[in-house]
């Protein structure tokens, strides 16, 4: 889309920077709270022949009263769970609006390289919250990928992308019918080869698998599945051609079981979220990068000693003591040798020494004296 700062859509999101390919960033002119617009392209069947400044043709304004639908019926309240504010035609665009809070996507923070295990852990602990609390309203998020995620300042994951899912999901119900091959050619269109986005089934069960696709690829920096175009993703799915969970260590095991073909054996949100708090509660401590790096180039000037760990148990870390010595021609730590004299015999030595002294005195004198 063409626009920038200062634009006006709807009568009311005013744009506050140049817009990405079918996403821009705008405040609500009514309320003052930061949005993010989304837009999906609709077809031309849906607008040819309309009066793009007039009356918006009936089938897209179904799109937008289903739309509105979802997000009027989800939480509002949930701390992980992004708002869903609306959804309106503007031109041959529909668009959807959510709430923008200062963060980065979680897209952005994957591009940095693989997330620590535990990191990840902590991300999908956040989204399993968010999944849980739609689920129990009765809803089906279907759009769970890393673009959707946004991370904010203090570490916490908020699940977005909600209401653009399902737009996407009803336009190509909309012009595909509700299965066969013109659905699927819509819908690769539409969402491409994401393989969050493509569940052998719909439902809860759907969510849980994208989250442990999402897991994985976090993790590891890649998909489980190849994802270089749609029909290779589909079919690898759909025969559970992928990189094994072993691949993400302490979170392989959930990750599994997430992945499972049968949707039964799948634990549910609420289930994945206890599991990845109760991992959590045994994390290890944060390893201190920067002096993991010191440690490959300097050696230590003193022995190595377990430590105890900040807050997660276990053996501890070895570290090195700065300051102690080595043993004299070996090389080796000293071993806190005893001295040579004990302390508690000092003094009556030094007392002894002195009469040893003057007695010695006395008897030169003698001797001297004749």
């Amino acid at each position: 889309m063409r626009g920038g700062p200062g634009q006006l859509l709807a009568g009311r999101y005013r744009l506050t920077d140049r817009p990405e390919l079918l996403r821009a960033l705008a405040v609500d002119d009514r309320t003052g709270e930061s949005v993010l617009l989304r837009a999906l392209e609709l077809p031309t069947l849906l607008t040819a022949g309309q009066d793009l400044d007039g009356e918006v043709p009936a089938h897209a304004d179904r799109l937008v009263r289903r739309v509105a639908a979802v997000g009027s019926s989800a939480p509002t309240r949930h701390p992980r769970l992004l708002r869903g504010l609306g959804a309106f035609v503007e031109g041959e665009l529909l668009w959807t609006v959510e709430e923008r809070p200062g963060a980065m996507t979680l897209a952005d923070l994957a591009a940095a390289g693989p997330v620590p295990p535990y990191r990840a852990a902590e991300l999908a602990a956040d989204l399993a919250g968010a999944l849980r609390a739609l689920h129990e309203d009765g809803l089906v998020h279907g759009n769970l990928t890393a673009e959707s995620v946004l991370v904010c300042e203090d570490g916490a994951a908020m699940l977005g992308g909600l209401l653009s899912g399902v737009a996407e999901e009803a336009l190509a119900e909309d012009l595909g019918g509700p299965g066969g091959r013109r659905r699927y050619d819509v819908r690769a269109t539409l969402v491409g080869p994401v393989a969050e986005r493509w569940p052998l089934d719909g439902g809860p069960a759907g969510d849980c698998w994208a989250l442990g696709v999402l897991v994985q690829r976090l993790v590891t920096g890649r998909s489980p599945f190849p994802d270089g175009g749609v029909p290779e993703l589909v079919s690898a799915v759909r025969d559970g051609r992928r990189e094994p969970a072993a691949v993400c260590g302490p979170l392989a095991p959930l990750v599994e079981r997430l992945l499972q073909p049968d949707p039964s054996l799948r634990p549910t949100a609420e289930e994945a979220r206890r599991e990845l708090a109760a991992l959590l509660a045994g994390a290890p401590e944060p390893a201190d990068e920067e002096r993991a790096a010191r440690a490959l180039v300097l050696r230590p000037d003193g022995p190595l000693v377990r430590r105890r760990r900040g807050w997660g148990g276990g053996e501890g870390r070895l570290e090195a003591v700065v300051g102690a010595g080595t043993g004299a021609g070996t090389g080796r730590p000293d071993e806190a040798r005893p001295p040579r004299i004990p302390p508690v015999l000092l003094g009556p030595l030094l007392v002894g020494g002195v009469f040893l002294l003057l007695v010695l005195g006395v008897a030169a004198v003698v001797l001297f004296a004749g």
